[in-house]
């Protein structure tokens, strides 16, 4: 059975876990909630209403947040690449560093993106003042721990990346990532030129009028 996936293609956590999908040819029926697809918000709120996507349904079965989606995927619908290690010790660095890109990086850029979306000028201010100040902290502890690393755990593409990809892409449209840190420029170079999330950024490109602080010209 085909699994379902419901969420956005500009959504970032929505990202996070097609790349999971896409890094391992896993087949999934995609259904879009927007306006469009009434069908599928309803539903989505009767599986999950919580109102949080994205969602992935395997038959019967109905899975929420993110890191678990992946998880799932591994040891349910495994494939070629192991995004989560063997290895105990391993897979907790691993666990770790998506939780860091998850709550201290998309966090922190949602809690500006929730300003702006205020329409209060005021709000919008302060909430970007507050990401900015957020994402230079973890910007520079990031310089550190990426250095000699290919990808965010070490040698191999795991969880972590597929959470650090769309969380630097738009941090980095919030917060630009300066000069001062090369090492995590040329990290979210690799990610972008990575093939499944340079899908999902394809497949999110005609919605880059909907981001509420301007999508910059490049990406």
């Amino acid at each position: 059975m085909t699994l379902a996936l419901y969420g956005h293609p500009f959504s970032s956590y929505t990202q996070k876990v097609l790349i999971a999908l896409y890094e391992n040819g896993i087949p999934l029926d995609f259904r879009c909630i927007g306006p469009d697809t009434p069908q599928h918000s309803a539903e989505w709120l009767r599986r999950w209403p919580l109102r949080k996507f994205p969602l992935l349904v395997d038959g019967e079965r109905d899975i929420a947040e993110t890191s678990i989606i992946i998880e799932y995927l591994q040891l349910v619908h495994p494939g070629p690449v192991r995004l989560l290690p063997a290895d105990p010790t391993a897979a907790l660095d691993v666990r770790f560093l998506d939780r860091f890109f998850d709550l201290h990086v998309m966090n922190v850029v949602q809690h500006a993106v929730g300003g702006a979306l205020t329409g209060d000028p005021v709000k919008r201010q302060e909430g970007l003042a507050f990401a900015v100040q957020k994402l230079e902290l973890a910007y520079a502890w990031l310089e550190g721990r990426l250095a000699g690393r290919t990808w965010a755990a070490g040698a191999d593409f795991t969880l972590a990346d597929c959470a650090a990809a769309p969380s630097l892409f738009y941090a980095d449209w919030t917060h630009r990532i300066s000069e001062a840190f090369p090492v995590l420029r040329a990290y979210r170079a690799r990610l972008l030129a990575r093939p499944s999330f340079a899908r999902a950024v394809e497949e999110a490109r005609p919605f880059r009028p909907l981001f509420p602080l301007g999508a910059p010209d490049r990406d």
